[in-house]
C-alpha cells in the first residue's frame, strides 16, 4: 500500500461509513421520513451495514481501518507507526464529508425539522457522568480492536473477505449490548468528525455541538484501541 492509496482508501471508506451511518441516524430521527422512529434495533443494523460497505469499499486500498481507534490498535499491536497520520487525516477529512453528504441528502428534512439534531451527527450519553462515559466508550472500542485483531490472525477470514462482515456484526453486536450508555462512538472520527460538519453546516433550529464532551468519544476509543492492540501483542 501507498500513502496515496491509503488517504484515498481510508478517505472514501471513511465518507461512506459516515454517510450511511448518519444517514440511518437521520432516517430514524428526521419527521417525513419513511424510516421514522424506527429505533434503536434498526440504528444499530444501520451502522453495521455501513462499516460493512465502507470496509469493503476501502479494503484493496488501505486495509479498511475507517477508524482512528483501529488504526492506533493495529500500530500498538505491531510498532509500525510510520502512515499513522496519514490514515488518520484522511479518515478525519472523509468523515466530515459523509457527514456533509448526509446532510445533502436529507436536505429537504432538516429544513422542515424544528428539533435539535445533533444526535444524527454524533454520539451523547444518556446519563452524563465523566468517568462513566468514558470507561464505557474504552471497553466497547477494546471489544472491537482486539476482535478485529484476533480475527486478522485467521489466515481463511482475511484472504475470503469474511473478516470483513464479521467486523460489521460485531459492530451491530457492539451497538445492541454495549452501545445504551453513550451511543457508542467506538471511533473519534465517527464522532468528531460529524460535530465538526454539525457546527459548520446551515442547519435550522441548530443548537450547540456539545463540545464539553466532545473529547469522551475522542479519547476513550483511543485509549480503548490502544490497550486491545498492545494486550493482543502479547496474547495472540
Amino acid at each position: 500500500m501507498t500513502p496515496a492509496s491509503i488517504f484515498i482508501g481510508e478517505f472514501i471508506g471513511t465518507a461512506i461509513l459516515i454517510l450511511m451511518g448518519n444517514g440511518v441516524c437521520a432516517a430514524v430521527a428526521l419527521g417525513k421520513s419513511k424510516a421514522h422512529a424506527a429505533g434503536w434495533v434498526a440504528i444499530a443494523f444501520g451502522w453495521g451495514f455501513a462499516v460493512l460497505a465502507g470496509a469493503y469499499a476501502s479494503f484493496t486500498l488501505s486495509g479498511a481501518h475507517i477508524n482512528p481507534a483501529v488504526t492506533i490498535g493495529l500500530a500498538a499491536n505491531t510498532g509500525q507507526w510510520a502512515n499513522v497520520p496519514i490514515y488518520i487525516a484522511a479518515q478525519m477529512l472523509g468523515a466530515i464529508t459523509g457527514a456533509v453528504l448526509c446532510w445533502l441528502a436529507y436536505l429537504g428534512q432538516f429544513r422542515a425539522n424544528t428539533q435539535p439534531v445533533l444526535g444524527i451527527f454524533s454520539t451523547a450519553p444518556e446519563i452524563r457522568n465523566t468517568t462513566q462515559n468514558l470507561i464505557t466508550e474504552i471497553i466497547a472500542t477494546f471489544v472491537l480492536v482486539f476482535v478485529i485483531i484476533a480475527s486478522g490472525t485467521v489466515e481463511g477470514l482475511t484472504l475470503s473477505g469474511t473478516g470483513v462482515l464479521i467486523v460489521a456484526l460485531l459492530v451491530v453486536g457492539i451497538g445492541l449490548s454495549l452501545g445504551g450508555p453513550t451511543g457508542y462512538a467506538i471511533n473519534p472520527a465517527r464522532d468528531l468528525g460529524p460535530r465538526i460538519a454539525h457546527a459548520i453546516l446551515p442547519i435550522p433550529g441548530k443548537t450547540t455541538s456539545d463540545w464539553g464532551y466532545s473529547w469522551i468519544p475522542v479519547v476513550g476509543p483511543l485509549i480503548g484501541g490502544a490497550l486491545a492492540g498492545l494486550l493482543a501483542a502479547a496474547a495472540l
